[in-house]
């Protein structure tokens, strides 16, 4: 805002109370939603904890399996015998498939209902056909034994997801996050004028409440008496307390930070501004395309390719007239087919791209973030809280003829000393930290909404903004000017030292300024370096503040964009406005007011020193609230495709080259690919696809 009247009330609590509300909530049915982005996930239908007992009991299970195995006692050269060996495999195997491998065969269902095969159907199969084919054996009736393999793809398949699942987890809980920012409890006034406390669910429109210092507004209404200074900053993204005076609107959630006030509720539950920035998340949320990964395509691929493949392989085999031979070779097919490495070509990358990042300082929430960043050509930065830290710094002093600037700042910061207001408190710090000394008064008093005064060394000094200029009938004289249109001009906040001893008179003027993150220019310069086609900022601001803020960050005329003086809903709306121009846009913010476009931006990153909301509602969180996270984001994301991409390169490879030879297309060279090297194969492949993603750990991605 250009009125620094609007900024300069003076005596006020803290307003740390914002914070005190924004409380974490347990996020229910997280991991049940986790099937919105894959549909094997949906239709297993299991949560991180569920696979990791799943995992850890087939993992105890597979390890007698294996050690019994004569396969393997055959290739380690070693004996076991006692009484029921026989029985180790069919037993503990059938335990294995129908408790391991249950979400898969349930996952396979779906899918077939869904008429959508992929991994699920493919690892279905596989243990299904192993399985079928062991039991067989172990009665008899083949030659296949598949107990170890069956219940080593099991345990391993269990692993990949468990992983999968436990580090990139979509949160769901913005909504619940929201509604924390409204009181639990609201003062309500009766007609005898007394005060009693109700829940704030049972407000009614017309009824009147009290709101302290320090509290939070328990509903939209309007100021019937009183006025105060009201933090905004978590609905509107105003950096600066707001005056609100009888007659003026306030909305719930917002913090009266120094009067008490009488306020007439107008709106309740639904119809509150909150409210509508709850639906905004929702609706944003919801409107999300339902990505596929890389591995669900190829998993569906071979699906068709090794049911095609095994029905040839069986139909040629029984043609030459080797039945038995058709069987062994089919079942082959199918078991090699099954993506041991493929199942964990993406969760394995993904798991340790989001355990560095989360040394860097970046959490991965969306398990589509990572894949999505390295496509993003547009970043919408929040101005406040994100590029500038949300507080207020002294951004110049000037004094009148006679009077030189520190003395200026000693007496504005004795007179602000007892205040707690944030401009006050800037002043106060900006002084001690110059000169290295506090700076005191005596008779401290306010004059609410308009400024403060005090008595320093014998005189009495004022300190505010233009209202207490006309209040005190005096005027900026003219050799400050040329400062004060200056500072105006970049939207600071302007107050003024007022000698009010005998005939009032202006002394002196400092202005402040919400202080620009050190960080923030070398964020832009970074994305700048990284190819970024667009770098926006987006405010509640008033465009004079902002736009000097651009400046200052290096924003380029014409390329770059700057987004002032918006509501939440215009923050949403910027972000589908980028999107309908043919951009990625990744969206970065902390406050309530982020959070529907967080939701609707491709990728939404929240600084992690934000408000529970912002958090919730975005895939990435910089946990370092430095911007320049966001440029390691992009390495990252980058990166981790390339890794992605080589994994699934090597299993579908190892797949295009096992299922030929182990459906006998070089028999007749007396080339044949034997169940047992078959799995030698497959162990193999798992295992370069796990050193490889390993690798992962090479990319630098802290701010450096």
């Amino acid at each position: 805002m250009s009125d620094h009247e609007d900024h300069t009330g003076h005596e006020h609590r803290s307003a740390t109370a914002t914070d005190e509300t924004l409380k974490r909530h347990e996020h229910h049915g997280t991991h049940e939603a986790h099937g919105e982005h894959r549909a094997h996930d949906k239709h297993a239908g299991h949560d991180p904890e569920a696979f990791r007992r799943k995992f850890r009991l087939s993992l105890i299970l597979t390890v007698p399996i294996v050690v019994t195995s004569e396969m393997i006692m055959d290739w380690f050269g070693y004996t076991l015998a006692f009484p029921g060996i026989a029985l180790v495999g069919p037993v503990l195997g059938s335990v294995v498939f129908l408790y391991g491998g249950w979400p898969f065969l349930a996952g396979a269902v779906n899918e077939l209902k869904d008429r959508a095969p992929g991994m699920m159907m493919l690892i279905a199969t596989a243990i299904t056909v192993a399985y079928t084919a062991s039991l067989a054996t172990s009665f008899g009736l083949l030659d296949l034994d598949f107990w170890w393999e069956l219940a080593a793809l099991v345990t391993i398949m269990l692993l990949g997801h468990w992983q999968e699942m436990k580090a990139i987890g979509q949160a769901q809980g913005a909504l619940a996050a929201l509604a924390a920012l409204l009181p639990d409890d609201a003062e309500r006034i009766g007609g005898d004028g007394r005060t009693e406390s109700v829940p704030a669910s049972e407000l009614a429109v017309g009824d009147l409440v009290l709101v302290r210092p320090g509290a939070r507004v328990p509903a939209d209404g309007e100021i019937t008496d009183g006025e105060a200074e009201l933090d905004e900053s978590m609905i509107t993204g105003e950096s600066r307390p707001v005056p609100r005076r009888t007659g003026d609107r306030v909305v719930a959630g917002t913090v009266a930070t120094d009067s008490s006030i009488r306020v007439e509720i107008g709106a309740v539950g639904e119809d509150t501004a909150l409210a509508g920035i709850q639906r905004l998340v929702e609706q944003a949320q919801s409107s999300r395309g339902r990505a596929q990964v890389l591995a669900d395509r190829f998993a569906a691929m071979l699906f068709y390719i090794a049911l095609a493949s095994a029905a040839v392989t069986f139909t040629v085999w029984s043609l030459i007239g080797d039945l038995t031979g058709g069987v062994v070779r089919t079942v082959t097919v199918l078991v090699i087919a099954c993506p041991h490495a493929l199942g964990l070509a993406i969760p394995l990358v993904i798991a340790i791209s989001t355990a560095i990042s989360a040394k860097s300082g970046i959490l991965v929430k969306d398990r589509f973030a990572i894949e999505r960043m390295r496509t993003v050509d547009a970043v919408l930065f929040d101005k406040t809280g994100t590029l500038t830290k949300g507080e207020h710094t002294v951004a110049g002093v000037a004094g009148a003829e006679g009077v030189d600037s520190d003395e200026v700042l000693h007496l504005a910061a004795a007179v602000e000393s007892d205040s707690e207001h944030p401009l006050a408190r800037a002043i106060v710090h900006h002084h001690d930290h110059a000169h290295r000394g506090g700076a005191s008064a005596t008779d401290f008093r306010s004059r609410t909404g308009k400024g403060v005064e005090a008595t320093v060394d014998g005189r009495r000094y004022a300190v505010g903004g233009p209202a207490l200029l006309r209040e005190l009938e005096v005027t900026a004289p003219d050799e400050l000017r040329e400062d004060i249109d200056q500072w105006s001009g970049r939207g600071a906040t302007v107050l003024y030292l007022i000698d009010t001893e005998s005939e009032p008179r202006v002394l002196g003027a400092v202005a402040l300024e919400d202080e620009i993150r050190p960080e923030a220019k070398q964020a832009v310069a970074d994305l700048r370096a990284q190819g970024i086609e667009k770098i926006a900022m987006i405010t509640g601001d008033a465009r004079a503040v902002a736009e000097a803020v651009a400046a200052d960050l290096g924003f380029t005329q014409g390329r770059d964009e700057v987004f002032a003086e918006v509501l939440p809903a215009d923050k949403d709306q910027a972000v589908a406005d980028l999107q309908a121009r043919g951009l990625t846009v990744a969206m970065v913010g902390d406050g309530v007011n982020d959070a529907p476009a967080l939701a609707r931006a491709d990728v939404g990153i929240a600084i992690g020193a934000g408000t529970d909301v912002a958090i919730e509602s975005a895939g990435v969180v910089l946990a370092s609230s430095d911007p320049r996270g966001v440029t390691g984001v992009i390495r990252l994301s980058k990166a981790s495709y390339r890794k992605m991409v080589q994994n699934l390169a090597w299993a579908a490879g190892y797949n295009i080259v096992a299922i030929p030879l182990a459906a006998g297309v070089l028999a007749w060279a007396g080339f044949t690919l034997s169940p047992a090297v078959g799995a030698i194969l497959m162990s193999a492949s798992t295992i370069v696809v796990a050193l490889n993603a390993q690798l992962l750990r090479r990319v630098a991605i802290a701010p450096e």
